[in-house]
Formats: structure tokens, C-alpha cells, sequence
């Protein structure tokens, strides 16, 4: 398959998962276009490097992931993980399928969102992709730590979340 074809299919098959990681790291809708180019250029500038010892769709995270880390610049420590709660697969993150339904009738999604913005920038990127339902493996390979590394930080980052989104700890408006 010629360089060109396997780049379009590659595309074909990961546009919106490209698309989604672009939007949890910029809220502008143009940068967010700006992000996807720049993700796909350095997928095409990547291609002859691939060797296939990861899935396509996990370098692609793991482009998607740098590329966007690296779009914001200096100001990626402040950078902002935007989630929706329509979207995304937020019981993943919270283990709590109630805890998410309350949230939603109390209106508290913007301490979720606060919250998660206050992580550290790896942390972000370990919840991004939690979101997008990779496994730990994979996870643990676009992050470049260990399967046992990210297994503990997802745990820690998840008790966190759930000690914060505790009833005691709402704020009303």
C-alpha cells in the first residue's frame, strides 16, 4: 500500500477519535482545526517510522496526546481538559454511575470540570484517554510509563475525584 493510501485510511479510521482528543485540550473551536492539522501532519510525517509494535489507533493517541501538549506551548501546565458530560464515558473516571446522575440533577458538572482541570498535566492526559476507553496498556504505552504506573495513578486520580464530588463537599449556587 502506497504512503499516501495507508495515511488516508489511517485518517478514515481515526478522525473523530483525533478530533475528540484535540477538543479536551482547547476550547476554540479554530485551534482545536489548527490542532487536528498540525496531529495530521505529524502523522504523515511519522508514517515510515512506524514499526506496528503498538496498535495504529495507539500511536495515534500517543501523537494526538504530544501534538495537542505541544500546540498549547508554555501554558500547557494551565491547560484546560474539557469534558462534556453527553460525550464522554465519565463513569469510567468516577466508577459511579449514580455519582454522575446526581451530579447532573444537582448541576455540580463544573466542580467535576474545576477538578479536572486541576490535575497535573499527566494526569490530564491519563484521564483524556481514560475517557476514551483505552485500556491501561495502552494508556501505559502513549504515556511512555509503566502498565502498573498508570494503573496507580488512575487509582489515586479517581479517589481524588470522588472525595471531591462527595455530597459534603457540593457547593450550592
Amino acid at each position: 500500500m502506497k504512503k499516501e493510501e495507508l495515511f488516508n485510511k489511517i485518517v478514515a479510521e481515526n478522525s473523530d477519535r483525533i478530533r475528540r482528543i484535540c477538543a479536551y485540550y482547547n476550547p476554540n473551536v479554530h485551534d482545536q482545526q489548527d490542532m487536528c492539522q498540525e496531529v495530521l501532519v505529524n502523522i504523515w510525517k511519522s508514517l515510515d517510522n512506524f514499526r506496528g509494535e503498538s496498535a495504529v489507533s495507539t500511536w495515534i493517541y500517543r501523537i494526538a496526546v504530544n501534538t495537542s501538549l505541544q500546540y498549547t506551548g508554555k501554558a500547557y501546565r494551565n491547560m484546560k481538559l474539557l469534558v462534556s458530560a453527553d460525550s464522554l464515558h465519565l463513569s469510567n473516571v468516577l466508577d459511579d454511575a449514580d455519582l454522575i446522575h446526581k451530579m447532573m440533577e444537582e448541576d455540580q458538572f463544573e466542580i467535576l470540570q474545576r477538578e479536572l482541570n486541576l490535575l497535573s498535566v499527566v494526569d490530564k492526559a491519563l484521564i483524556s484517554l481514560m475517557l476514551e476507553e483505552l485500556s491501561m496498556k495502552e494508556i501505559a504505552e502513549v504515556i511512555g510509563i509503566t502498565e502498573s504506573n498508570v494503573k496507580t495513578k488512575i487509582h489515586r486520580i479517581k479517589m481524588q475525584l470522588k472525595n471531591k464530588l462527595k455530597p459534603n463537599h457540593y457547593v450550592s449556587k
